[in-house]
């Protein structure tokens, strides 16, 4: 089978890898100034404020996966403000314009200028990105480097939860995260794949590293993943066991429930195993249990920290800014270098 081939695009489609607006809805990407819109977008955030005359006014942050934009509800702010969440989906009628160099919609009077959406009334295609590569090449590659594992029980505890379909299933959608990295379908097993690499590449320069146990690590380092987030029409959520374990612990759990399922197992290869995904976050204050304290650890955590870093670097070259340099970026702690083109 070739590596292109494992699923059909029937397959891929009916787990949500399409780009298709099924609805035709007009897109923040696509709104520009003086335009006249209705558009179909996510609440991120929304304050219910006072203008100094004492006039009250609604500001929301609204959102597709294409970007983010402004409005101002200065007629039924009230009103709103009261059958509006955050994270509900909300119909907008309003007329964009640029205030403070970005854009703003200010919203009509009428009073369904701001209609909530249920679900089937919206496209989720319109909230939720998803990988531009290719998820069947994608999961051929990560199928091939469990295979040149060595060590045979090693290499039957990676192989044991891919031999569930509803698993393999929650690996290929499931994000690597909700904002920061990978955040879209089939993120997680984009930056799976990228880590593992990494980690290949890397342990060639280096002496007596045990190559199948890193492997192992980089391919379980995240999948307490899948139990951490869960994908909702209208974007990516943290589950309870996210918010109170947390994607370490949760994939220790995961992978210690599968060694009972291996009893040719050795105990060190399985405490080592552990360590890696325990300490690949690199330090505690980085929500690590442990620190990386073997060479496969620390190639783990550089790996993991480099491929996280790239991914967010990307994320900011595709919004095609014109600027040279991006906006601070809290996540990586400083602006990026985008443009070199216009250097002379």
């Amino acid at each position: 089978m070739k590596l292109g081939d494992l699923f059909s695009e029937e397959y891929l489609e009916k787990l949500g890898f399409s780009n298709k607006n099924s609805m035709g809805r007009k897109m923040v990407a696509d709104v520009i100034e003086n335009d006249n819109v209705e558009i179909d977008l996510k609440v991120i955030s929304k304050r219910l404020q006072e203008s100094k005359d004492g006039k009250k006014f609604l500001l929301l942050t609204l959102a597709d996966k294409t970007g983010e934009l402004r409005a101002v509800d200065w007629y039924n702010a009230g009103e709103n403000d009261s059958k509006i969440k955050i994270n509900s989906i909300v119909r907008i009628k309003g007329r964009a314009s640029v205030y403070s160099d970005k854009l703003q919609i200010a919203i009509d009077k009428d009073r369904d200028a701001i209609m909530i959406l249920k679900e089937g009334e919206y496209d989720p295609n319109l909230f939720l990105s998803i990988t531009k590569k290719d998820v069947s090449i994608m999961y051929g590659e990560f199928q091939n480097m469990l295979s040149n594992v060595s060590n045979k029980e090693v290499r039957e505890l990676l192989n044991f939860p891919f031999q569930d379909e509803k698993f393999v299933e929650s690996f290929l959608i499931a994000p690597a995260a909700i904002i920061v990295h990978h955040a879209y379908k089939g993120g997680l097993l984009e930056h799976t794949l990228g880590v593992m690499k990494l980690c290949v590449e890397m342990a060639k320069l280096y002496p007596d590293v045990n190559m199948d146990i890193l492997v192992a690590g980089a391919a379980f380092h995240d999948l307490g993943k899948i139990k951490e987030y869960e994908i909702k029409p209208y974007g990516i959520e943290r589950t309870t066991d996210g918010e109170l374990i947390g994607h370490i612990v949760l994939g220790v759990e995961m992978v210690r429930e599968w060694s009972r399922k291996i009893p040719g197992l050795s105990s060190n290869s399985l405490q080592h195993i552990e360590h890696l995904i325990l300490s690949h976050h690199g330090e505690i204050e980085l929500g690590s249990p442990t620190i990386p304290k073997t060479t496969e650890a620390i190639i783990l955590h550089s790996a993991d920290d480099l491929d996280s870093k790239m991914g967010q670097i990307m994320a900011l070259k595709e919004k095609k800014s014109e600027n040279d340099w991006s906006d601070y970026d809290r996540y990586l702690g400083r602006k990026i270098k985008l443009n070199w083109e216009n250097e002379e």
